[in-house]
């Protein structure tokens, strides 16, 4: 079952929406970094992004590998490899930028979200002020 995380930007939170492998085809063939309506994930009037994502063994979507397939490719930093050391590279296997049926964890953030009425803001009332009491006895 595939897992949407979607992030908020402007918030700093995050959350997970579990989607059925039915509702996974309008993501098939998606690109990292392209823009999708919301109503995938629930969020009717949001757009998307599509950051990134792993496949079921792991394996992280890098960006400049074309197509959905996994490569073995020699890194120095970035996405799929850590180096220790300074100038350390190390031949990796990451997967394509291309969402495709082995996909199981996509990352979105949000870039646009929907349009509320603002409710006009009604000027607070002044308290009235408490009459001053009788300091006759009678």
């Amino acid at each position: 079952m595939p897992v949407l995380t979607i992030s908020d930007p402007e918030t700093g939170t995050s959350q997970k929406v579990e989607l059925e492998d039915n509702l996974m085809a309008p993501l098939m063939g998606r690109r990292i970094g392209e823009i999708i309506e919301g109503t995938v994930a629930n969020l009717a009037g949001y757009r998307l992004q599509l950051t990134g994502g792993t496949d079921k063994d792991g394996i992280p979507m890098r960006p400049d590998v074309h197509g959905g397939v996994k490569a073995r490719i020699v890194l120095s930093g970035g996405v799929g490899y850590k180096p220790k050391k300074k100038g350390e590279r190390k031949r990796v296997v990451v997967r394509g930028n291309t969402v495709s049926a082995d996909t199981i964890f996509l990352n979105f953030k949000i870039v646009e979200k929907p349009k509320s009425r603002k409710k006009k803001r009604e000027k607070p009332k002044p308290k009235a002020e408490p009459e001053p009491e009788d300091e006759s006895e009678a």
